[in-house]
C-alpha cells in the first residue's frame, strides 16, 4: 500500500506528544511504512516543513541537534519518495484546492497529491482530515 505522508504523522514520531489517538495513529503509520510492500510520497516542501519544525523546535530547546540527526537518518532510510509534479501543481491545482476546502496552500499539497495519485492520506491533521472527507478522499 502506498499512501501520502502528511508532516503532522511525521512530528508524532519525533516528538511523541498530543492526543492519545494522534500518537497511536501515527504509530500505526510507521508501522505500516516499517513494511517492505509499503511506501509513502509526499510533496515537495515536506522536507522544507520537517527541518522548519526541527530548527524551530531546537531553537526553543525542545530538542536537541544530535536527536534531530538521528531522527533525520532514520528518515531518510524509510521508503519517502517526494512528489516530482507538486511544484508544477502548487499554482493551478493544488491553490484550486486550496481555496475550495479552505487550507494553507501547504496543507492543500498534501490534498492535491492525494486525490492526483487516488491514494490515502496519512493525517494527524482535523481540517485536513475533513476537507479529505468532503473531497471523497480516503484516509490511511
Amino acid at each position: 500500500m502506498h499512501f501520502v505522508l502528511d508532516n503532522s504523522v511525521v512530528m508524532r514520531w519525533l516528538f511523541g506528544d498530543g492526543e492519545q489517538q494522534a500518537i497511536e495513529y501515527s504509530n500505526r503509520i510507521l508501522d505500516l511504512l516499517a513494511q517492505e510492500e509499503n511506501g509513502a510520497i509526499v510533496p515537495c516542501i515536506w522536507a522544507l516543513e520537517v527541518g522548519n519544525v526541527i530548527v524551530r523546535a531546537e531553537s526553543k530547546g525542545l530538542l536537541q541537534e544530535a536527536r534531530s540527526a538521528a531522527f533525520l537518518g532514520i528518515l531518510q532510510n524509510m521508503l519517502i519518495e517526494i512528489d516530482s509534479r507538486s511544484n508544477q501543481q502548487a499554482l493551478s491545482d493544488t491553490l484550486q484546492v486550496a481555496r475550495r476546502y479552505q487550507l494553507s496552500a501547504y496543507d492543500a499539497s498534501y490534498l492535491e497529491l492525494a486525490l492526483r495519485e487516488g491514494l490515502a492520506l496519512a493525517t494527524n491533521d482535523d481540517a485536513l482530515k475533513k476537507a479529505l472527507a468532503s473531497a471523497g478522499g480516503r484516509l490511511a
